[in-house]
Order: C-alpha cells, then structure tokens, then sequence
C-alpha cells in the first residue's frame, strides 16, 4: 500500500474506534462524509487490505498499443542509430507517423541499450599532460565572465593569460565581453612586457577559430589569428576545458580571492581594476607560481618591423571601382586621385580599423586618403564636394540615378515602352568602353 493508503487506514481505525467524527474524518481526508462511512464499511467487511487501490496490478486504461514499443525501437534500431531520445522522437513523430512522448521512448531505448543515461555512463578519464619545460612556451589564454564588482557594478569578463611551465599569471585584462579587440588589447600588453611566446593554447571560441567547415567567404582565419600569424605566433585550440585545466583552475582562485581584494579596495570600474592587476598578479606569482623544469625563457623579443598599432586592428580588403570608390559596413569611399590610388583601380585595397573607429586604406605600403559618403552611399542634395573630387562624384551621381531610374521601371507592371524610354531620356549610363553619354529618346 501506498503512504497515502496507510494514512487513510488509520483515519478510519480512528472512525471506528470513535476517536473521530465521521465529518473530522471526511476534513481530514479531502473527501466526504459518504465517502467516509463507504470506506468504513469496505474496512469493516474486508480489512485494511480493502482500502487499496483496486487499479494495482492491473494494466492502465491509457497503455499505449501492444505493437508500438516494438515498431518504435525496429526503426530507431534500424535507421536511426545514434539518436539520442530525443532527436529520435522528433523523427519517430514527424517522419513516421507514431505517436509517444519521450520519456517514454527514453525508457524504452534505455531498457533496450539504444540509450545510456548520462548518470549511467563511465566517468570520461583526463589522462594528465606534463607542463612545458620553459617559460613563454605555451601560454594558456580563456575569458571568465563573473561578478567581478559583486552589487558595486554590473557583470564583466576577465581575459587570463597563464603560464603552463609555472602557473604564473602572464596578463589580466577586464573588458566588456571577449571579442576581438579586447584579445588585441590584452595580447598587445603582454608582448610589450615579456615579448612573443611560441604559441597560445585556448578553447575553441570563434575569436580564435573558424568553426564552420566550409565558410562562406573570408579566408577561412580569424582576425586574432591573423595577428599572431603576423607575429610568428602560433595558437592551438584545447578539446575540452580539461585540457587547458591551469587556466581554468585559475579561474576558481580568482573568482575568490580577486573578488574580495577588489572589495576590500572599494574598486568598482573597469578602468581601476586593470590598474590594480599588476599589484595583484605579482603578489598571485609570489603565492602561486612554480619554477619551471628549465631555466630557459622562450620568449622572443619584438622586432623593429612589428608595428603592434596596424597588426592588432581589424583588416579587411576591398575592391577598387574605376571611379576611385569602394564600400565598407556600408559607406562609400571616394579615395583622393593619387597616383598610388589610380594604380589600385580594380585592385583590392587593405582597410586596417582600430578599435576607436578610426580607418586606414593601404595598397601595398602607400596609405591611401579618403572620403566617406555615408549616405544611401552617395551623395545628398547640397553636400559640399571639393573641386578635385568633383569628377568621381559626378560619376557616382549618374550611376546612382541610373540604378532608381532602372528600380522605379521594373517596380512598376504597367510602364509602357514609351514610358520607360521617356523616363531613360537623360539619364547618363555607361558605354563598354567605360565612358559615359547621354540617353537619346
């Protein structure tokens, strides 16, 4: 019998033993005063035994069909092998018509040793890696976002950058969020204080990785890649988070003892924090870090041809039209008719930006000067152009009033030939030998 059975029992042991009311029992129970003198009676003629449910042993009036459990499992067995409970019933319910919920399907699989249930499955064994033997050899690199202010402030992440041969604490940087730029910044301090690494080692996060197997466009390396390639830097990407288990440890210390150190100093701001983290890192080294197995620093030193400002912003190439222009995050560019401009036409260009916003055009080693038009990318009625640009904002004009003059025809269904041409007269468009002339009615 179930708790709530055997509590009902002695409620009615109690009724008639007259202990009880009838009215206090029925309260008691959630039932009536009929209902109590029913189970009286059933007590009365068959015992305790009498006030069990008569639904025990007996199949449940909404068991699914005989047949279901075994044509379920046919076809996971046979087609989708490797499912999980879920994913399989989705294809069970949409592809085949059968119709059960999944922690059903969950048990069955389970019972048939199509599934193992994650607290059933053997425990995933980390086989330990011994440190590097130098210092600068492998520098463990992960973002904690955390509560670093607690209530003072609003949550922040914390690029770490740890030492594998000693667990030292390389670089501290508090940022918004890890994004390219805040690598950039972070990597650009360490490289100014203990020089260039042989390699980094971090998780698999699209800063430092392309995880889409065929991409669409770019080169197929991350912009942060692309800067420690530039730096003879090579960065390798962890499996798990055991395998970069020093960083991560890390993260634990930190998260108690950086805290409380921030609190105990009232800081509460990005900007104090990152001047508080070299006090911090270097009593951290002093506690924590180990001698390494050689006496030997990898670290390499900065070369006079590494120019940190350029390499560390974010680069993109563009195309080059005839008319000097090119389109970047949607804004136009007129370059000034340089030479160095003029031999990029039809050629891509570099575009170097910084974190601030601010824009740079190379091709080759010749920096390039324009302007922006960042409107409907072009030009509005009474910008102000200068005379030497005036020629490839006319081009731009015409090209312009060509491409609405060209939407406004095929937008509408009902425009006649006549009309169109009409609409065309005047309107400048382009010869194949690149120059422009008037349409002619």
């Amino acid at each position: 019998m179930s708790y709530e059975e055997l509590d009902r029992v002695g409620v009615i042991e109690r009724v008639i033993a007259k202990r009880l009311t009838q009215r206090e029992a029925a309260r008691m129970l959630g039932l009536t005063s009929r209902q109590v003198r029913r189970l009286r009676r059933t007590y009365e003629r068959k015992g305790p035994g009498g006030l069990a449910s008569k639904h025990r042993g007996r199949p449940s009036n909404r068991r699914l069909p005989s047949g279901l459990r075994r044509e379920a499992l046919a076809t996971v067995r046979s087609q989708y092998e490797g499912f999980g409970p879920t994913l399989a019933h989705e294809k069970l319910t949409e592809l085949h018509d059968l119709r059960l919920s999944v922690e059903t399907l969950r048990r069955w699989m389970t019972e048939d040793g199509l599934w193992v249930p994650r607290a059933s499955r053997e425990p995933r064994i980390q086989q330990p890696r011994r440190r590097r033997p130098c210092r600068g050899e492998l520098i463990q690199i992960d973002g904690c976002d955390h509560e670093w202010f607690e209530e003072r402030a609003g949550r922040c992440t914390l690029l770490v950058f740890v030492d594998d041969a000693t667990s030292a604490l390389m670089e501290l940087l508090f940022c918004e969020s890890e994004s390219a730029f805040s690598y950039f910044a972070a990597m650009r301090s360490y490289l100014e204080q203990h020089g260039k690494p042989v390699a980094l080692y971090s998780d698999k996060a699209t800063v430092f990785r392309v995880n889409k197997k065929e991409p669409q466009g770019g080169t197929g390396v991350t912009q942060f890649s692309r800067a420690l390639g530039s730096l003879n830097i090579d960065i390798l990407c962890a499996n798990t988070p055991a395998a970069k288990g020093r960083v991560e440890r890390a993260h634990l210390t930190l998260q108690d003892r950086l805290v409380k150190e921030l609190r105990l100093r009232g800081i509460s701001d990005v900007e104090a924090a990152n001047a508080f983290a070299p006090e911090f890192i270097a009593d951290y080294n002093r506690r924590f870090a180990r001698a390494p197995r050689s006496e030997h620093d990898a670290h390499r030193p900065l070369q006079t041809s590494d120019d940190l400002a350029r390499i560390f912003s974010w680069q993109e190439t563009r195309l080059v039209s005839k008319s000097l222009t090119l389109n970047y995050k949607r804004v136009l560019y007129v370059l000034d008719p340089t030479e160095a401009a003029r031999s990029a036409r039809g050629q891509r260009v570099g575009i170097e930006e910084r974190e601030d916003g601010l824009l740079s055009f190379w091709h080759g080693e010749h920096l390039l000067s324009a302007t922006a038009f960042p409107k409907e990318y072009g030009v509005q009625q009474g910008d102000v152009v200068e005379n030497k640009r005036l020629s490839e904002v006319m081009d731009l004009v015409r090209e312009r009033q060509r491409e609405r003059t060209e939407a406004k025809i095929a937008k509408s269904s009902t425009t006649t030939l006549r009309e169109a041409r009409l609409l065309r007269a005047g309107t400048h468009r382009r010869t194949t030998t690149g120059s422009s002339e008037e349409a002619q009615p």
